[in-house]
């Protein structure tokens, strides 16, 4: 970690593998709405595709088949399958408590590219619906990570620029996005490991929350 960070004055949390384990049941229901158009792909594909949003996933893969013109259905079905199996997300480790923590020592903004209604269940489950002070999802951008536009917004909101805000990512897409917006990206390994997360350009990684409060009590002026 640089020794020239300073503390922000502002989080931004990603959701999605930041404060909901949510990613097994995305795939899962990747899975299901691929099989209804016969197609079985392999754990690699799936996995070079973490953290991109449905819609480019379903849409690219689709259209490699020889099916683009089903890309809507298919992510119709998506959609579908994953609310009947959301019952089954858990919260990352630590996030709703590190978020309580935050939220009075820190302004809190939330920036996913959960759809409006995936992103308010999700808030729901962890119980801090009213606990981000600015909130960005797919309704209110428009081009996905990497591009910055998300942060951009969350930032926006706040009223505050880069160089008061950390982001708290843990996607490769996510940390470019970060970094494209010029904050301070920190890579959380819920998703990928601690060189990948490195190497997409984390200013620093952590391995849980712990450590992550840990710093911002400890380590900064």
């Amino acid at each position: 970690m640089s020794s020239s960070l300073r503390r922000p004055l502002a989080l931004i949390f990603d959701m999605d593998g930041v404060l909901v384990d949510s990613e097994p049941v995305h795939k899962r229901a990747k899975e299901l709405a691929f099989e209804q158009f016969g197609i079985v792909l392999p754990e690699s594909v799936y996995d070079s595709h973490k953290g991109r949003p449905d819609t480019t996933v379903l849409g690219e893969i689709l259209q490699e088949c020889g099916m683009g013109h089903q890309a809507e259905e298919a992510l119709r079905m998506k959609h579908q399958i994953f609310e009947s199996l959301e019952h089954e997300i858990q919260p990352v480790a630590g996030a709703v408590d590190f978020v309580r923590w935050a939220m009075s020592r820190f302004r809190i903004a939330l920036a996913t590219s959960a759809t409006p209604r995936n992103r308010a269940e999700a808030l729901k489950l962890l119980e801090v619906e009213d606990s981000f002070e600015a909130v960005v999802d797919a309704a209110s951008s428009q081009r996905p990570k990497p591009d910055p536009e998300i942060f951009l917004i969350a930032m926006s909101k706040l009223g505050l620029g880069a160089a008061d805000c950390w982001v708290i990512e843990d996607s490769v897409n996510g940390l470019l996005a970060a970094k494209a917006a010029g904050c301070v990206a920190v890579g959380i390994t819920t998703t990928f490991d601690a060189a990948t997360l490195s190497a997409a350009g984390a200013d620093f990684v952590v391995d849980s929350y712990g450590k992550l409060r840990d710093i911002l009590e400890t380590t900064l002026n």
